[in-house]
């Protein structure tokens, strides 16, 4: 038989039980339409992430003030500081003979800001002028803080436009006041909105004061020798080949300032931004896979709907296979046959199942969870081929059996059946 004629004999078989077979690709259009649309969404995740580092530069370095298998977070408050702002002081003194650009504390706490009737909890930050270069901000109205602002330790702010919107509508904030912990700062600067989130948290939601006031006026961050303490210290280099001599000196610096013994473990970490990226990248790759397993479980079932369908057809279709045989059908053609309609099912299953994807992808972004920006997802043709493939192949695989199980049958029995 030509595969001509093969097509045809299953296609025909197909369209006779129209019902049967539609309920059969469900399955499989379920199947793919998970993979798909969950998978792009996990794209869609490590891309926007990659984008919110790409855009703080590649040339920066963070120290952070806990060990790797320690306690505290990123950029976060810990209840016993282990960096202080003269440890940012110190780093910044190698810049005399290394090639760092800009050294920049960060002190994180949290509190209700007020304006008016409008009130938030949100994270204050206390920092230098070097923040904004250093996490790539624009203003849009007014000015960030000075070194005179750090100095005098003014009671100055610069929001966020997420937060400018929430506490002040479509007024400008700048040259109005709001309320810290009950103390009254004046809004100096708003930046532009950057959109995208990181664990959550949207970075146009920024409550920025002089790191100064941070410690003064509004919050007690000490470390253990009595020094102001800070979160994070974010490095600014001139260039990636150097990220390595610079992260050896600043470990060198802060385990002597420390006093940390040879033997002794460091009490902090220095991290190049390509060494997070790496890690949320490999992290975010395996939570990709793992939503590709959980939705590939769907077309596992599909396939077993395949397998008994096609059991029940070559129940059906005995005498008909008999007679084939007896007109001189070899059993490569039975065989061939039964397995091109389990392979049909698959394909056009599949095929409906990409436009599911498609849609299941958009509504989901759509969400809009977390209350950050919506993840864009990104369906990239490797996606789209490895669920039509693992599809066409379980759709085959469960084909195989009522193929054989029909290839095998004695054509006088099969002549008989019935």
């Amino acid at each position: 038989m030509k595969f001509r004629d093969t097509f045809a004999t299953a296609l025909r078989s197909l369209l006779t039980n129209k019902l049967r077979s539609s309920l059969t690709m469900l399955g499989i259009i379920i199947g793919v339409a998970a993979v798909i649309g969950l998978m792009s969404i996990g794209r869609g995740v490590q891309a926007q992430i990659t984008s919110t580092f790409e855009e703080l530069g590649a040339n920066s370095i963070y120290v952070l003030p806990y060990t790797p298998g320690g306690a505290g977070g990123f950029g976060s408050a810990v209840t016993s500081p282990k960096l202080s702002v003269d440890d940012a002081e110190a780093i910044e003194e190698l810049a005399e003979f290394t090639p760092i650009t800009g050294v920049t504390p960060v002190s994180t706490d949290y509190a209700e800001v007020i304006a008016g009737s409008e009130s938030i909890y949100t994270g204050i930050n206390g920092t230098t002028p070097e923040f904004q270069n250093a996490v790539n901000y624009n203003l849009a109205s007014g000015q960030f803080i000075s070194e005179r602002n750090v100095n005098s330790r003014d009671t100055v702010v610069v929001l966020g436009a997420t937060t400018a919107e929430d506490l002040f509508g479509f007024d400008d904030p700048v040259g109005q006041t709001l309320k810290i912990n009950g103390r009254r700062f004046d809004v100096i600067g708003v930046l532009e909105a950057k959109g995208g989130a990181f664990g959550g948290v949207s970075p146009d939601e920024l409550v920025v004061v002089p790191i100064s006031t941070f410690h003064s006026r509004l919050f007690t961050l000490r470390t253990a020798s009595g020094e102001d303490g800070v979160g994070t210290i974010v490095v600014q280099v001139t260039n990636s080949e150097s990220i390595d001599m610079v992260i050896y000196q600043i470990e060198d610096v802060l385990r002597e300032r420390h006093k940390l013994d040879f033997d002794d473990d460091d009490d902090f970490t220095v991290v190049s931004q390509e060494q997070i990226l790496e890690t949320f990248q490999q992290i975010l790759g395996v939570f990709t896979v793992f939503l590709g397993s959980i939705a590939g479980i769907s077309l596992l079932v599909g396939g077993i709907g395949i397998m008994n369908i096609m059991l029940v057809s070559v129940t059906e279709r005995t005498r008909e296979i008999g007679l084939r045989k007896a007109l001189g059908a070899k059993r490569r053609d039975i065989l061939r046959q039964f397995l091109f309609e389990a392979a049909m099912i698959s394909l056009v299953g599949s095929g409906i199942g990409i436009v599911g994807g498609f849609i299941m992808s958009r509504f989901i972004s759509s969400l809009n969870i977390g209350g950050g920006d919506p993840i864009i997802p990104v369906v990239s043709p490797d996606i789209i081929a490895l669920a039509i493939g693992v599809a066409i192949l379980i759709g085959i695989a469960s084909g195989i059996y009522p193929a054989l199980r029909a290839a095998r049958l004695n054509p006088i029995d099969a002549l008989h059946y019935g």
